[in-house]
């Protein structure tokens, strides 16, 4: 491969997968993008998003300027300081703290809207990205080249084939089917109520600006604000003109986590559940907390609650399926309460742009670099998901072992 060129299929369109697009894109690197969804809103995957000093640090190497930019203007207006905590009836509780070196720094991206950030992500791959492309398969070819194969009969021919296709991904289930994460026995509704909606609902002024949890005795929630610091769409028009964001008004993102052993109805009637019934049923959960708590859900957005089941892969460990290569959640999928998922997986699309960059330049062996990113990556990676089972463990209280964990994932 080295100095000719490589060319590099990319399954997945989420975060890490654009991210990395973007990052082979600013290095001259041919690729295309395969993405299952029909269009980039056709699935709902959460709304906002903490950004880690890490994760900062990785959009930035990735992006353009003009997009980096755009990044800064649309994330969280910083008003917050630090994490909450409280019982049920809003009695504070011990929360862990955490530094950050950014300190603050005028254009600082702590927190970005799910949704506006893979839109930026897109911005300038339109001819690059193939969606309602699902992978059914992959194989080696003669050469050291990989082929995808696609469920309408297509195929794709590469030199790499980055499997960025989460937590769920098929290209893992095909070449690793013994390796999936476990289920932490969590379920989750996530969800997102207007601004104006929740401090009318009674929000108490504590919970306005920051991210909080409440820790109630069977039931935990997560409450997290995202007042955007500019319009979206205007912030678009000015620069990167065409490219069309969605102005939604600010919001909180709660989140309600229960295990299935106090659910109080069966895995199959949780799942079966609809936008209305969540949130029926995360309200009646919450109806005997706090008066500022307990209505909550009564203003969540029905159409845009979903249910979902928290997992994680413990010990994360590279494949060793060259040309075939993980990123994100494919290969390090975590729960959500440590909030460095979506960083852990742009922190593997910088890292692994950088190292394919070099060999398409002919400065490395394209095996070598991808084991010495997912060495890396394996290390971080294993981090990242293990401080997220600890804070699922104090925040969530039951949570179900994961076999391999070390001992500072228990």
């Amino acid at each position: 491969m080295g100095g000719r060129g490589i060319r590099v299929l990319i399954v997945g369109g989420g975060i890490g997968g654009l991210c990395l697009a973007q990052g082979l894109r600013k290095a001259g690197v041919d690729f295309t993008v395969y993405e299952r969804d029909t269009a980039a809103g056709a699935r709902q995957q959460g709304y906002r998003l903490r950004i880690s000093p890490e994760g900062e640090a990785a959009l930035r190497a990735c992006l353009p300027p003009a997009l980096q930019e755009l990044l800064t203007v649309t994330g969280h207006r910083r008003g917050e300081n630090g994490l909450d905590a409280y019982d049920e009836q809003l009695r504070p509780q011990w929360t862990p703290q955490f530094d950050d070196p950014r300190g603050d720094r005028p254009d600082r991206v702590d927190a970005v809207d799910r949704d506006i950030l893979r839109r930026i992500l897109l911005a300038g791959l339109e001819d690059r990205v193939r969606f309602g492309r699902t992978v059914v398969g992959c194989e080696h070819l003669p050469g050291g080249r990989v082929a995808a194969r696609f469920a309408d009969g297509s195929t794709a021919e590469g030199d790499v084939l980055v499997a960025a296709d989460g937590a769920n991904s098929q290209v893992r289930g095909r070449l690793l089917p013994t390796s999936r994460p476990t289920d932490l026995g969590v379920r989750t509704v996530f969800s997102r109520i207007a601004r104006e909606d929740a401090v009318r609902a009674g929000l108490p002024e504590p919970l306005q600006d920051r991210f909080s949890y409440v820790i109630g005795a069977d039931s935990h929630l997560g409450l997290m604000p995202m007042s955007f610091r500019s319009s979206p769409r205007q912030a678009a028009a000015r620069l990167w003109p065409g490219l069309e964001l969605p102005d939604s008004g600010d919001y909180y993102m709660v989140v309600l986590n229960v295990h299935r052993d106090d659910l109080g109805i069966s895995d199959q009637e949780f799942f079966a559940l609809d936008g209305p019934g969540l949130c029926r049923f995360a309200a009646h959960r919450t109806a005997a907390w706090h008066p500022g708590l307990r209505g909550l859900f009564h203003h969540a957005r029905a159409d845009l609650s979903f249910g979902v089941a928290l997992r994680a892969q413990v010990p994360v460990t590279g494949w060793d399926t060259f040309p075939v290569v993980p990123l994100g959640d494919a290969v390090h999928t975590m729960p959500p309460s440590g909030g460095v998922g979506a960083n852990t997986a742009v922190r593997d699309a910088a890292a692994l742009a950088g190292a394919l960059a070099a060999v398409d330049r002919g400065g490395r062996d394209a095996a070598d670099a991808v084991a010495e990113y997912q060495k890396a990556m394996a290390v971080y990676a294993t981090e990242g998901v293990e401080m997220s089972l600890r804070i699922a463990r104090w925040s969530i209280k039951k949570v179900d072992a994961v076999a391999g964990a070390g001992e500072h994932g228990n």
